[in-house]
């Protein structure tokens, strides 16, 4: 009888504690997903693959995004961990960005009607 009610009192605690820190867990999932998403934006960015790199940033951006829809709903003890990894997360996605090239157009001159796009094909 008394290892049953160690048993049920043990497995309380352990749920209770484990669905607090499931909820941690899951915030530094994302953390770890944003992260390595930015780490291979910067791979990217080494090796002049600027389109992979901004779409890389661009996923990391997303999941910083849905973690920062979390915010109101975290615990001041999350929020303590959670911020400043995230903040570091964030300063990685702008350094990155930053050395994304602008994209520019090729030229800015008016455009040209072309007379033959108008005439039916001949045969």
């Amino acid at each position: 009888m008394r290892v049953g009610k160690m048993a049920s009192r043990s497995v309380g605690t352990a749920g209770g504690a484990s669905l607090g820190r499931g909820m941690m867990d899951a915030h530094l999932k994302l953390l770890a997903d944003a992260s390595l998403e930015v780490s291979g934006a910067e791979e990217a960015l080494d090796e002049d693959a600027y389109t992979t790199a901004r779409d890389r940033l661009d996923a990391a951006g997303t999941l910083l995004a849905d973690l920062r829809e979390r915010w109101p709903a975290m615990s001041a003890p999350e929020r303590a961990v959670v911020g400043p990894a995230a903040r570091t997360v964030r300063e990685r996605v702008d350094a990155a960005a930053a050395r994304v090239p602008k994209v520019s157009a090729l030229s800015q001159g008016t455009p040209v009607a072309d007379a033959e796009q108008d005439e039916a094909p001949g045969d």
